[in-house]
């Protein structure tokens, strides 16, 4: 088990069904994980998917830890945890607020019994505000983030995406803001409460309306869009070719010029203003017949193998089948076979990042129950030892507009990162260690510039470009010089990171790859993040989300299952924000294992394998009853009613889940339809599966006459997981996200007013708030940079500015 950079780290997790992945991404790399189950199992042992009894969800959440069996019930029970508390060090639990104080275990004890250690809270809404004691799904989550106002085909019902990306998501967050708490209490000894919101972190992370955006977006924030679903199918457009679908990305002008190569030149698409994707957007439905033309008789290989040849970045969309036995996620080791039970084996993803040329992947199954006696025993065998004095708690209430609070540290300050990133996964990588104080240095070049920086207008900063490199430095420099790569070299003497997310060997024949680098600066970690993966087949392909998406079979699922072409993800930007922090938690974890070592390291994640992991118990459900994972539209499977109901008004929707019998029966009394509660028929999950559209029409009628805000309200009062459909111009007036100061004003000297951006990762007590500083200008810092960090006088910086080797704001 003591192997990767979290070897020595004990975590006790309590975090049932929401939070599960948080703890098993820590195990994943290498901290000692111990699962803290009641008798009879955990609730997430009965979790669907289900086979043979099994659940898949817990058998892909809880692999690589350890369990234990408590009754918190009784006295021996709380003493035996409070004793396994005392060996830890971090303690994830997902309990509703309040749960732990009841038993006597609360925050106040626990900081007073065991100050160093740190609880990570993770919750549907949080430990505050007005929906603290709400009740969510993943799908209810999806409609109030804003994220399904932004899903679908115009005319149509807002579409879900497919399920198991919420939590997941919120559980990777979580693992990003466990560390920070962790690193800070390295720095000053003390623990921390870390309240982690599902709510909060899915409005920052799956798809972020106040987040970067891509470079089709042209720097528009999505709040901006029209009020509808606009049709976005035109920024990645997918055709039908002789054996299924193909996706193009069409986004820089050479690939634009190697497409128009490969339709041979047509006159009327000739002009320089098509170098430009306005003029391509506008021209779409002409051009994209000629391409469908040119596409419709070969198959998807030869499409994608000439795509390669050309230039073109291409992808061919895969089914989950497909994705499974692929040879190059098998090249990677990016699947495993696991035993479920007794001579029952299936596939699941292995794992999300590759540590020093490692993959962090499945170590040992997931624990069996009534485990683990003995880890209790022993907690039991010190539970006397001496404990540090009881901090004096910090404030904990959130901020609101404008400049951080003065609060007790930024755990990473001191870090120096140098950040070749670009696009989102790129962006968000360095942003986020930028916000907990790091010294994170942009490198960019005007010859080849970030895609982030183009706007509709030409302006020189967005607020797609602000929100994603807030806190940066910007350092103009040409890598394709010798002068420039000696630069390079000289920086990374002095830093910490080197962040990158080019085409694999790009770095290498710059003379930048990891060993060059960390032969001059040992103590460097070098990270790079990919499409597909620094090694196997498809490592040299372009890769964008778009064409990440369509290879990992998400494409596929992401549509109405009974309308043809109906492909509905062209306007996410997942797995951007997700990749972001999967590489993020890594590279903590190495930062915090070179405390020990004095030694960096690599890191190397890929966007695909992030899709792969957050499916971990679809693809394994797959690989044991081929054909279940599959497009489901707006319908659950488990239950009903379970989907997405109109409300009054224009174009309104409420997501309602049930999750059971109970559900159905506060959800009848809610809407005034008591007697459907004795109708023998409906009695089960079963019988209302079979009496779905029955079930819907009453439903429906309901919703059909209330305004989405009053139906999300009643009937969260009366226990009933519901959410309206929020569109992002809503989220700023949303109370809860208010009382919990989940935005501030970010100045952009650029920008006309200041503009609303989203603040920490979670609600700490100790760790401060992000500061706000905004985002460079192109190569705005590259003399305070060379003559802070290098000694370079200003004849030398201008020497170097005249060489084209550095480059300053024009």
């Amino acid at each position: 088990m003591a192997s990767g950079p979290l070897a020595g780290v004990r975590v006790v997790d309590m975090a049932d069904g929401i939070g599960e992945f948080c703890g098993r991404y820590l195990a994943d790399l290498g901290a000692d994980v111990i699962r803290v189950e009641p008798p009879g199992g955990a609730p997430s042992r009965r979790q669907a998917p289900l086979h043979d009894g099994v659940s898949l969800h817990f058998v892909a959440n809880n692999a690589n830890k350890r369990g234990v069996t408590l009754d918190l019930t009784s006295t021996s029970g709380r003493d035996a945890l409070l004793a396994l508390l005392g060996t830890a060090d971090i303690f994830i639990e997902s309990t509703c607020p309040g749960t732990f104080t009841e038993l006597g275990l609360g925050l106040d004890r626990l900081r007073a019994v065991l100050p160093a250690l740190v609880v990570v809270s993770i919750t549907e809404f949080g430990q505050t505000g007005p929906y603290r004691d709400w009740v969510a799904t993943d799908w209810v989550h999806l409609a109030m983030s804003g994220v399904l106002s932004r899903s679908g085909i115009p005319g149509l019902a807002p579409l879900l995406p497919p399920e198991g990306l919420v939590y997941s998501s919120a559980a990777i967050q979580a693992a990003w803001a466990a560390l920070l708490a962790y690193s800070s209490r390295l720095d000053t000894g003390f623990g921390d409460h870390v309240d982690c919101s599902v709510y909060e972190t899915i409005v920052q992370v799956l798809d972020p309306g106040f987040g970067i955006g891509g470079t089709a977006s042209r720097g528009v924030p999505a709040a901006s869009l029209p009020r509808g679903r606009p049709d976005a199918r035109h920024l990645y457009p997918i055709f039908r070719c002789a054996d299924g679908y193909v996706r193009i990305c069409l986004l820089a002008k050479r690939q634009w010029r190697a497409m128009f190569g490969w339709l041979g030149e047509p006159a009327e698409f000739a002009g320089p203003a098509f170098d430009g994707l306005g003029a391509r957007f506008a021209a779409a439905p002409r051009l994209y017949r000629l391409i469908g033309q040119l596409f419709a008789e070969a198959t998807r290989d030869e499409l994608v193998a000439e795509g390669q040849r050309r230039g073109v970045p291409i992808a061919a969309l895969l089914d989950a089948a497909e994705v499974l036995t692929s040879e190059h996620f098998s090249t990677r080791d990016a699947f495993v076979t696991v035993e479920i039970a007794p001579g029952v084996r299936g596939r699941m993803p292995n794992g999300l990042v590759e540590l020093d040329g490692i993959r962090a992947g499945i170590r040992c199954p997931a624990p069996a129950p009534g485990a683990g006696d003995d880890i209790v025993l022993a907690a039991l065998a010190v539970a006397d030892r001496p404990t540090m004095p009881t901090p004096t708690p910090t404030p904990t209430t959130p901020s609101g507009a404008g400049d951080a609070p003065a609060r007790a540290h930024r755990p990473l300050q001191g870090v120096r990162v140098l950040d070749l990133g670009v696009i989102v996964v790129g962006a968000e990588l360095g942003r986020l260690f930028a916000d907990q104080g790091a010294e994170v240095i942009k490198i960019e070049n005007r010859a080849f510039p970030d895609g982030s920086r183009q706007s509709r207008d030409g302006a020189t900063m967005s607020p797609s470009f602000a929100w994603g490199h807030r806190n940066k430095l910007s350092l103009g420099l040409d890598l394709r010089s010798p002068q420039g790569v000696a630069v390079f070299k000289r920086l990374a003497a002095t830093a910490d990171v080197v962040l990158s997310n080019f085409k694999p060997g790009t770095m290498e024949s710059l003379g930048l790859g990891d060993q060059s680098l960390r032969t001059i600066n040992p103590r460097l970690i070098v990270v790079d993040s990919s499409a597909f993966g620094s090694s196997g087949p498809w490592s040299p392909r372009m890769g964008y989300g778009p064409l990440v998406r369509a290879a990992t079979a998400i494409t596929g699922l992401w549509r109405y299952p009974d309308v043809p072409d109906s492909f509905s993800d062209s306007s996410t930007i997942y797995p951007d924000h997700v990749a972001a922090r999967v590489g993020a938690v890594a590279v903590l974890a190495t930062l915090l294992a070179r405390r020990r070592s004095g030694i960096g390291g690599t890191v190397s994640f890929a966007q695909a394998e992030t899709i792969l992991t957050q499916l971990s118990a679809q693809f394994l459900c797959e690989s044991l009853a081929p054909g279940s994972l599959a497009a489901r539209g707006d319908v659950g499977g488990h239950d009903a009613p379970y989907g997405v109901y109109p409300c009054a008004g224009d174009d309104e929707w409420c997501v309602l889940t049930i999750r059971g019998d109970e559900d159905w029966r506060r959800l009848c009394r809610a809407i005034g339809r008591p007697e459907l509660c004795d109708d023998p028929r409906l009695a089960s999950a079963a019988g209302r599966r079979r009496h779905r559209v029955e079930v819907e029409q009453a439903v429906t009628a309901w919703t059909a006459v209330h305004p989405p805000r009053e139906v999300m309200s009643r009937l969260q009062h009366a226990g009933v997981p519901a959410g309206m459909m929020q569109r992002v111009a809503d989220l700023p007036d949303d109370p809860h996200l208010a009382a919990r100061g989940f935005f501030r004003q970010l100045a952009q000297p650029q920008l006309p007013e200041p503009i609303l951006t989203e603040n920490g990762p979670a609600v700490f007590t100790g760790i401060a708030d992000p500061q706000l500083r905004p985002a460079p200008l192109q190569g705005e810092h590259t003399r305070e940079i060379c003559a802070k960090l290098l000694g370079l006088s200003d004849c030398d910086i201008d020497a170097l500015v005249a060489a084209g080797v550095l480059e300053e704001p024009k």
